[in-house]
């Protein structure tokens, strides 16, 4: 051990007295000071590298929305991408578009594109928050109603956060990408579905509710809007069926019964 010792005290003493610095240091080692050392402590005291910090998750900011991104909001009147029960975000950046999304679950949250708005035959990103606690971003492709994993994952610059019961993510995906069935070209509009839903083992399951939201119209990059769409508990009776059966219930009961 000693001799270990002396020869590696042998091969750094130029570079010591020079004044050079240890990388994990970041500060010169006089050479008689590492001498002195205890045998089975050579370098005590000087600290080894640590992990960098890790940035925090920056929030997703709804005031942009309309104006720098375009953005879809489901659940109750005026929620945000921390209250509402779905919310996606969208914007070009350079070559790529950026996608956020936030969903009210300890599971997954994931957007189609989709050429109708029915599932089936759709590139997908999802969002999956495993049994370590991480977000990974996930490319999958709709096969019926089955959602198949696809290892080509064109995401980067990815990050996610699992936070006060919501799956929280933000990754870039290019605009233009080589021809292939999974992946669609984001340049061309496309219908948005909307889902989310629990995991088992940082696989993802059925989505939590039986019909998830999608756009109304096809969804243009380029385009930004701000659009909302209440659930269930907050949707009125708007449609044309709905207004006419209000209005033959108010002429019944007005006219009472025979």
């Amino acid at each position: 051990m000693q001799d270990f010792q002396d020869g590696v005290v042998g091969n750094m003493k130029e570079f010591l007295q020079q004044g050079r610095t240890l990388p994990w240091a970041g500060m010169p080692i006089p050479y008689e000071e590492m001498r002195s050392l205890p045998p089975n402590s050579m370098l005590a005291g000087y600290p080894f590298p640590t992990a960098p910090p890790v940035d925090p998750f920056a929030k997703i900011k709804v005031d942009d929305c309309g104006k720098t991104k375009g953005c879809f909001r489901y659940g109750k009147p005026g929620c945000n991408a921390e209250t509402c029960d779905y919310f996606l975000s969208y914007r070009m950046i350079g070559a790529d578009v950026e996608f956020e999304l936030s969903a009210d679950t300890d599971g997954w949250v994931a957007v189609g594109f989709s050429s109708d708005k029915k599932m089936g035959g759709d590139d997908v990103m999802a969002c999956v928050h495993d049994d370590n606690g991480r977000v990974r971003i996930q490319h999958f492709y709709n096969v019926g109603q089955w959602a198949k994993e696809i290892q080509r994952n064109p995401a980067r610059d990815e990050e996610g956060v699992f936070e006060n019961n919501r799956v929280t993510c933000r990754f870039k995906r290019p605009v233009n990408v080589p021809r292939d069935e999974t992946i669609v070209d984001l340049h061309l509009s496309w219908y948005y579905l909307f889902a989310w839903g629990p995991a088992i083992q940082g696989s993802i399951t059925r989505h939590d509710i039986d019909s998830p939201p999608t756009s109304e119209r096809v969804v243009s990059i380029y385009k930004y809007e701000d659009i909302f769409m209440p659930s269930a508990a907050y949707q009125t009776f708007s449609s044309p069926f709905c207004l006419l059966l209000i209005v033959a219930l108010t002429f019944y009961l007005l006219m009472g019964t025979p």
